[in-house]
């Protein structure tokens, strides 16, 4: 039985980027760009109308900007299911964290190979969440240069006392940007049981994707900030 195609929100208000994105995802035969939006408001009428799988969100949009679309659309309760991929011109712009608060599940940049576009949407498609561990520690690092611009610290989340010693140790290295991979080999585990842990602490936090588990790991203390 084939696999339905991941119907994509394209949302870029600069038409002939929109254009190259758009004849680049329908040139794939699992992919398909069911509508355009050329301002952050429209984005958020065409996904609450066609609910699709995916919204490839520009974080600088007319009208309401990708940050307040993208929270609008995750806060939605009958757009559970759609998740948000946001386009970046730098890893670090000023609206990366309150993106990260407002519900995207993932960040590409701009100007990257075509091949990290497809590569993004199915990755984030499938539930999964696109913070490359890169990414990662460079929030990290402004988290602890700068944390008045962080996640704002929350208080203790009784789940956490739900981890056993080990996902503790899982979430902290999560937390400090390593890969599923990098857990593995730093905890003498296989990359399979490292993945396990990993899905655990998602469903114990009830937690949307990897990065939430990094704003939580912020808020709760988890990580320490000092160098």
């Amino acid at each position: 039985m084939t696999k339905p195609a991941i119907r994509v929100l394209l949302a870029e208000d600069q038409a002939i980027v929109r254009a190259g994105f758009r004849a680049l995802l329908n040139s794939e035969p699992d992919i398909v760009v069911a509508a355009e939006a050329a301002t952050g408001t429209e984005a958020v009428q065409l996904a609450k109308e066609l609910r699709p799988d995916l919204v490839v969100m520009d974080i600088r949009m007319p009208e309401l900007d990708g940050l307040e679309a993208t929270r609008q659309i995750t806060a939605d309760p009958t757009l559970s299911t759609t998740r948000v991929l946001v386009l970046t011109t730098f890893e670090l712009d000023e609206y990366v964290f309150g993106a990260l608060r407002a519900g995207a599940s993932g960040f590409l940049l701009k100007g990257g190979e075509p091949t990290d576009l497809l590569a993004a949407v199915r990755t984030v498609a499938a539930g999964d969440s696109l913070l490359a561990p890169s990414v990662t520690r460079k929030l990290i690092a402004a988290y602890v240069a700068e944390p008045e611009q962080a996640p704002d610290p929350i208080q203790h989340l009784p789940a956490l006392d739900q981890l056993t010693p080990r996902e503790h140790e899982v979430l902290t290295l999560i937390a400090r940007g390593l890969s599923n991979h990098e857990i593995a080999e730093q905890l003498h585990l296989s990359p399979l049981t490292a993945k396990t842990h990993v899905s655990r602490i998602l469903m114990k936090l009830n937690a949307r994707d990897r990065i939430q588990l990094v704003i939580l790991a912020f808020q709760n203390g988890v990580v320490p900030t000092a160098h």
